[in-house]
């Protein structure tokens, strides 16, 4: 069984040598919907694949902490950097281009880990990450599946390679959040929310 939460944020980009000249060259925003898809050939206690109470924890924090920030290319010119990172107080900056495309990957991969990190308390049993869906536009989206978030072809992305403004940082439930996912250490996920 498929379930499906979907949750919204507002982000800034430009994506290098894309063929449309206006995205390339400027920032520009989006209004993204992201959908997380879980799976599970099992039932919770609840008689649930997983609770969505359960991803409004550290699912939601993750994505949203692209909400009214800058997403920067690692790649970029130095300057360009800088000065994002000087003019605004929340940026995230990525190994990859900041494509639909790639942060489709890169929720992925850190949803992926959460999943992997959080304690179960309900009986959830082998929930999978099926896929991510990232609608850039009304009309537009990228959605990623394991293979493709594993994909070496389309550029590999290391988690430890992303980084987090301290602004954002200051949002989250508690500042070692980032850190415990790289290193990781299990998440604890209350048994009643």
């Amino acid at each position: 069984m498929v379930i499906r939460k979907l949750f919204k944020f507002e982000n800034a980009h430009i994506v290098r040598n894309c063929s449309t000249l206006r995205c390339s060259q400027n920032i520009h925003g989006h209004s993204y919907k992201v959908e997380v898809l879980l799976e599970s050939n099992y039932l919770d206690n609840g008689q649930m694949v997983y609770d969505f109470g359960l991803t409004k924890l550290y699912i939601k924090e993750m994505i949203d902490s692209f909400d009214h920030a800058i997403t920067l290319w690692s790649r970029d010119s130095k300057e360009y950097i800088r000065d994002m990172k000087k003019h605004s107080k929340r940026w995230i900056e990525l190994p990859v281009n900041p494509s639909a495309e790639q942060f489709s990957r890169v929720f992925f991969l850190i949803i992926e880990k959460i999943l992997a990190l959080s304690t179960k308390n309900n009986n959830e049993k082998d929930v999978r990450l099926n896929s991510i869906i990232v609608h850039e536009t009304e009309s537009g989206y990228a959605q990623c599946f394991r293979e493709d978030a594993h994909s070496k072809l389309m550029g590999e992305i290391e988690l430890k390679d992303i980084k987090f403004s301290p602004s954002i940082q200051e949002d989250w439930s508690y500042k070692g959040l980032w850190s415990d996912i790289l290193m990781g250490k299990k998440l604890k996920l209350p048994k009643y929310i």
